[in-house]
C-alpha cells in the first residue's frame, strides 16, 4: 500500500498540518487511514465522520426550500461521468453541509454510485491546490495570482516571439463547463494556433469520426432513458457497472420490464457480463472481425431489414462483400469466439428489436478505432435499429462534460459546433465574435508548412498537434514537424496527464519544455513526473461547484448547475483565470467584446447566448439561460422514460432540450431525444439521416428514397438548406425583411438570423437535408471497415493476414508510424495481451478521486489481473508484488490479482493511478499537504505506441507484456 502521508509542517496559521486535519474532520487524515483501511471497513469509518456526510435517505421528491434554520438548497449536476445526475446540495452560512441525490431527477431518479455519493468532499478538499506555486530550485514556492499570471504571460510572451503561436500548447478539459469550454476554444484561436485538445482525443475521437461520416452527427443517438424500450442490447467495451453505474440501472430497468436480453462483449468477464445473458470474450482489438461476424449469420438467414436498408442506407452491398469473407472459422480464428457463440448473439439481435448497441473505450482506443465504431453502426442499421425507440448508439461518454467540450470544439481539427477550420468557418465565428476576420488571421503563424490538396496550407487551416501527440511535439526533430518550432510550453488545464499512453517518452518530454503551467483544483501527476528544479507553475482552479453554468450529457441534453459555494482557498473559477490570462497576453477586449466582465468575472449567461448565435450546425441555438433554468427548476415534470414534460413550464420539451434544439430560443424547438427518428414532425424532435457527403456518390444516390419524417412537405429525400433552395422551393417569402438581409448567400449552418432553419421546419423538413445513411467512408484509409491486426500483437500469423497501415510522414503535424513498429517481432518475449479499463470507485486519472478519504478507503492499490494460467507459469502468486514489462522498456511495480475474470493470455490493469513511476514512490514531489491519499503505478507508463489512421485516438486497450515476480 501506497498511503503513509509525509509529515507535515507548520503553516503561517501556526496549525500544524495533521491538527489542522483534526479540526476540520474530527478526525486527522492519519488516523483516518489507519482506522479505515481494509481490516476496519466502511462500516466504522461511518461512525467516526462528520454525521452530514453519511445518513439515512430520504425519498423526497425535492428538500424544501431555505427557511429560518434551515439549509439553502443548491441544484447540481454531479461532475464525474456523463450520465448527469441531479444532486441537492444543503449549504448553511456558505458551507456545503449535506447533499442528497435528487429522487425527481429524470436520469438518476435518487440513485447515486460511489463517486457520486462522495461528492460533497470536493466542497472541502483538504488535498485541493489552495494558492498559485511555483517550482523554484526544486521546491514549492507561493506567489500572488499576480505575480504567477505576470510571470507566465511574459514567459509564454517570448516563446511567442522566437517561436511563433504554435509553440505554445493549449491542453484543455472534459470538467469544464459549456461556457468555459466555449471560451477555452475562443481563447486558443485568439491567442492563434490549433495546438488545442482536450480528452475527448483520447476516449471517444473514433466514435465521433466514425459516427458523424455515417450518418451525420458524432454523437448517442437516444439516451440512458430511452433504453427502457430495448428488447436486447450489446454492449462491446463497455462495463457500465462499473464506468456508468446509474446508466446500469436503466439497462437492468430494461431486463426487467422488457425481459431484454442484454450480450456482452468484453475481454473481461467484468461485473456487468455478470449481469448479461451472454458473454463474448473477443480478443482484444478484433472488434470488426467480431462485428462482421454476427452480420455473416444475420445476412446468411435474411435477418436484415431490408426495406429499411433500400429507403435509408448507403453502401450496405459492399458491407456484404467484406462480411462474407468472414465466416464461422475465420472469426473464430480472429476473435476466439465459437461459431455457436456467434449464431446465438446473432440471433438474439435479429429476433429482439427494437436493440441498441453500446460502446466505450473499449472500442474506440486502438489504431482500428475508426474502423470499430463505424462497423458498430453498420450492425444497427442492418437490422433497422437507428431511428427508433429503444434501438440506437448509446455511446457512454467518460467526464461530464466531455460532450459539451467535444461539441464546442477544443479539439485542434476543428472550431466549434464542428465547422471545421476553412476559411468559411473562421468567418462564420468571426462574425459572431463581431471581430475582423483578417485581425483573427493575424494572429497565426503566416507561413506553410505542409500542403491540403495540393496547395500550400497555412497554420490557421491546418489541423493542430492532437493532445495524444503533444509529446512528439516537443521530442519530434523539428524538421519533421509541420509547424514553425517544436512545442515549447504546455498549458495543462484540468488534464490527467496519466490518461495518455507512453509515459517515460512523457516524462522526456516534460523535462524539455521551457515552461509548463498547471491549471487545476488539484496538482494533478503533472507536478510531480518530470525531475525538474524550475518552470513549472500551479494555478488553483476551482470545481464547478464554485462556479455555475450549463453541462451537456452523454444523451445530448444541457443541464444547468447553480454555484454551491464560493470559491474555497485562493482558487478562482475556470472562466475568471481565462480572464486574467487574456489581459496580460492583450486580447481579452476582443476575446469578451460581447460578454460583460464583473470585476474579473465573465458573466456565464452572456457566453451561452454568443454561442447560441453561432453553433447552428449541431442545434445549440435553442438552449437559451433561462430555457436551461426552468428545465432545472422543474425536474420532477419530465417523464422517467420519454424525458418528456408532462405539463408545467416546460411542457411538451424534453428534459435538457438535447440538441439539435433548433433555430432561436423564440422558436420553442422542444429538442430532439431520438436522433433519425421519422415518426415525428421535426418540429416535435423528429429527424432524419443529414445529407452531409453530397447527393450522389460514383453516380449512385445518397438522398433517402421514400423515406422522411412525419409532415415533410416534399415526401422525399433532399439536400441541405440554403438561400437557394428556399427560393427555388418558393418558401424565400416565409422569411421576414429582416431574415432575409441575413439569410442571403447562406445556408442553415451559416445564416445568423435562424430564418432558414425556422422556414425549413416550418415546412416539415430537417435544415440539414434528408438523406441515406452511409455505411462507406470513401475519405477515410479503409473505405469499408477492415480487420487489421494492432500494432503489438500476440498472433504473428494473422499480421500476415491482416496488416497495418503504412507509415505515413505527415498526420496532425507529425509522423506517424504503423508497419515499422508491427513489423518487430516481441511476441516470444511479450507473450501476454494488456488491457486496460475503469474501476468504480476512481474516475479519469484519479487525482480528484483518490484524494477523497470515502473513495480513497474502497481501493487502495494499483493491481493486475491475470488467470491462474499466466500465474503459474510465471510463479505468481495472488496478493504478491509483480512486474509488468512491455516491449518499450516501460515496467511498473504493482500488485498480482489471480482471477478467472481474463482468460489465458490477458492482463488487465486499470488506468485510475498515479504517484509511483517504475517502482519509484514520488509522494515527497507534491506540493505540502496536496499529495492524494492513495498512489499507484500509472497502466499509460507501460502502454505502448499506437494511434487511430483518423484521429490519432491512442491504442491503450492492447499491447503486450511479460509478468515476473517482483
Amino acid at each position: 500500500m501506497r498511503l503513509t502521508p509525509k509529515q507535515s509542517t507548520s503553516d503561517s496559521s501556526g496549525i500544524s498540518g495533521s491538527d489542522k486535519e483534526q479540526s476540520q474532520t474530527g478526525l486527522s487524515r492519519r488516523s483516518f487511514l489507519g482506522r479505515s483501511g481494509i481490516a476496519a471497513g466502511g462500516i466504522a469509518a461511518a461512525g467516526m465522520l462528520a454525521p452530514p456526510m453519511m445518513r439515512k435517505a430520504k425519498a423526497t421528491s425535492a428538500p424544501a426550500s431555505a427557511g429560518p434554520g434551515k439549509p439553502e438548497i443548491k441544484r447540481t449536476i454531479c461532475t464525474h461521468c456523463s450520465v448527469g445526475c441531479g444532486v441537492y446540495a444543503e449549504v448553511e452560512k456558505g458551507v456545503w453541509t449535506g447533499q442528497e441525490p435528487a429522487f425527481d431527477h429524470p436520469f438518476n431518479r435518487g440513485a447515486h454510485c460511489a463517486k457520486g455519493a462522495a461528492l460533497r468532499e470536493h466542497g472541502h478538499g483538504e488535498r485541493r491546490l489552495k494558492y498559485p506555486m511555483k517550482l523554484v530550485d526544486g521546491k514549492w514556492q507561493k506567489l500572488s495570482w499576480e505575480d504567477a499570471v505576470n510571470e507566465i504571460g511574459d514567459g509564454m510572451q517570448k516563446i511567442r516571439d522566437e517561436s511563433g503561436p504554435d509553440s505554445v500548447y493549449w491542453l484543455g478539459s472534459a470538467k469544464h463547463n459549456n461556457e468555459q469550454a466555449y471560451l477555452f476554444r475562443k481563447f486558443a484561436a485568439l491567442w492563434g494556433t490549433n495546438n488545442v485538445d482536450h480528452q475527448a482525443r483520447i476516449c471517444h475521437s473514433t466514435t465521433v469520426a466514425g459516427v458523424a461520416n455515417t450518418w451525420g452527427y458524432g454523437a448517442m443517438t437516444n439516451s440512458f432513458n430511452d433504453i427502457h424500450n430495448s428488447q436486447s442490447a450489446i454492449l462491446i467495451g463497455s462495463n457500465p457497472a462499473e464506468a456508468h453505474p446509474v446508466a446500469m440501472q436503466h439497462l437492468l430497468y430494461a431486463k426487467e420490464r422488457n425481459k431484454a436480453k442484454l450480450i456482452v462483449a468484453d475481454p473481461r468477464f467484468s461485473r456487468t457480463a455478470a449481469k448479461g445473458d451472454q458473454h463474448l470474450p473477443l480478443r482484444p482489438g478484433s472488434d470488426v472481425a467480431m462485428i462482421w461476424g454476427l452480420l455473416w449469420h444475420v445476412f446468411e438467414n435474411g435477418w436484415e431489414d431490408k426495406q429499411y436498408i433500400e429507403q435509408r442506407v448507403f453502401g450496405m452491398d459492399e458491407v456484404k462483400e467484406e462480411v462474407k469473407k468472414w465466416n464461422p472459422a475465420e472469426v473464430e480464428r480472429v476473435t476466439g469466439l465459437s461459431e455457436e457463440q456467434m449464431y446465438t448473439a446473432a440471433k438474439t439481435l435479429a429476433t429482439n428489436k427494437p436493440g441498441t448497441v453500446i460502446w466505450c473505450m473499449g472500442g474506440t482506443q486502438h489504431t482500428t478505432g475508426n474502423n470499430n465504431t463505424r462497423a458498430y453502426c453498420a450492425l444497427m442499421l442492418a437490422l433497422g435499429n437507428i431511428g427508433t425507440s429503444g434501438g440506437g448508439a448509446n455511446i457512454f461518454r467518460g467526464h461530464d462534460n466531455v460532450q459539451g467540450a467535444t461539441d464546442f470544439g477544443v479539439l485542434s481539427h476543428t472550431l466549434p459546433g464542428y465547422y471545421g477550420l476553412s476559411g468559411g468557418a473562421w468567418k462564420h465565428w468571426s462574425k459572431v465574435w463581431g471581430l475582423d476576420y483578417d485581425w483573427v488571421a493575424s494572429r497565426f503563424d503566416q507561413n506553410s508548412y505542409e500542403k491540403a490538396k495540393g496547395k500550400p496550407a497555412k497554420p490557421m487551416n491546418t489541423k493542430g498537434i492532437p493532445v495524444s501527440r503533444w509529446v512528439d511535439g516537443v521530442l519530434e526533430d523539428k524538421a519533421n514537424i509541420a509547424q514553425k518550432d517544436n512545442l515549447r510550453a504546455m498549458v495543462f488545464w484540468g488534464h490527467a496527464p496519466n490518461s495518455q499512453t507512453r509515459g517515460a517518452d512523457m516524462k522526456k518530454a516534460m523535462e524539455k519544455l521551457d515552461m509548463m503551467v498547471i491549471i487545476d483544483p488539484y496538482p494533478t501527476a503533472s507536478a510531480v513526473l518530470p525531475d525538474r528544479k524550475d518552470g513549472i507553475y500551479l494555478l488553483p482552479a476551482t470545481t464547478q461547484f464554485e462556479t455555475y453554468g450549463s453541462v451537456t450529457a452523454s444523451n445530448r441534453s444541457l443541464q444547468w448547475r447553480d454555484e454551491v459555494i464560493k470559491p474555497l482557498f485562493d482558487s478562482r473559477p475556470d472562466h475568471v483565470i481565462m480572464y486574467k490570462l487574456a489581459k496580460k497576453l492583450g486580447f481579452s477586449d476582443q476575446l469578451f467584446k460581447n460578454i460583460q466582465v464583473n470585476g474579473e468575472e465573465p458573466l456565464i449567461e452572456d457566453i451561452t447566448r454568443e454561442f447560441n448565435r453561432g453553433m447552428w450546425t449541431i442545434g445549440y441555438t435553442g438552449q437559451s439561460p433561462e430555457r436551461m433554468k426552468a428545465h432545472q427548476q422543474n425536474w420532477h415534470t419530465f417523464d422517467y422514460t420519454t424525458l418528456e414534460a408532462a405539463g408545467g413550464p416546460a411542457h411538451g420539451e424534453t428534459y435538457g432540450l438535447p440538441w439539435p434544439c433548433w433555430g432561436t430560443p423564440e422558436m420553442k424547438h422542444p429538442g430532439t431525444h431520438i436522433l433519425y427518428d421519422t415518426s415525428k414532425p421535426v418540429a416535435k424532435g423528429g429527424l432524419n439521416f443529414r445529407a452531409r457527403f453530397g447527393v450522389e456518390f460514383e453516380g449512385k444516390n445518397l438522398l433517402a428514397e421514400g423515406s422522411y419524417p412525419k409532415g415533410n412537405e416534399l415526401k422525399d429525400g433532399h439536400p441541405e438548406f440554403n438561400d437557394k433552395l428556399l427560393k427555388k422551393l418558393g418558401w424565400w417569402d416565409d422569411l421576414t425583411d429582416d431574415e432575409k438581409a441575413l439569410a442571403e448567400g447562406k445556408n442553415w449552418k451559416t445564416d445568423l438570423s435562424g430564418g432558414i432553419q425556422r422556414v425549413a421546419i416550418a415546412h416539415g423538413c430537417a435544415p440539414f437535408g434528408n438523406a441515406k445513411a452511409r455505411s462507406v467512408v470513401w475519405t477515410f484509409p479503409d473505405r469499408v471497415p477492415l480487420h487489421r491486426e494492432p500494432l503489438y500483437s500476440t498472433r504473428r500469423d494473422l499480421v500476415a493476414d491482416y496488416p497495418t497501415y503504412e507509415d505515413r510522414k505527415s498526420h496532425y503535424r507529425l509522423p506517424t508510424q504503423y508497419a515499422s513498429i508491427q513489423a518487430q517481432d516481441f511476441s516470444q518475449e511479450y507473450p501476454i495481451i494488456l488491457t486496460s479499463g475503469r474501476l468504480v470507485e476512481y474516475e479519469g486519472g484519479g487525482e480528484e478521486t483518490r484524494s477523497n478519504p470515502w473513495l480513497a478507503e474502497l481501493q487502495q492499490e494499483m493491481f493486475v489481473e491475470l488467470n491462474p494460467v499466466d500465474a503459474n507459469n510465471n510463479g505468481v502468486r495472488d496478493g504478491g508484488q509483480v512486474w509488468v514489462h512491455t516491449p518499450e522498456g516501460s515496467k511498473i511495480k504493482v500488485k498480482a490479482l489471480v482471477t478467472k475474470r481474463v482468460k489465458p493470455g490477458v492482463a488487465f490493469i486499470p488506468f485510475h493511478f498515479a504517484g509511483e513511476y517504475q517502482g519509484k514512490d514520488l509522494r515527497s514531489k507534491y506540493p505540502e499537504g496536496s499529495d492524494p491519499y492513495v498512489l499507484g503505478e500509472s497502466a499509460n507508463t507501460v502502454m505502448t505506441y499506437g494511434y487511430d489512421s483518423v484521429t490519432q485516438m491512442q491504442e491503450s486497450k492492447v499491447s503486450m507484456c511479460k509478468i515476473s515476480v517482483a
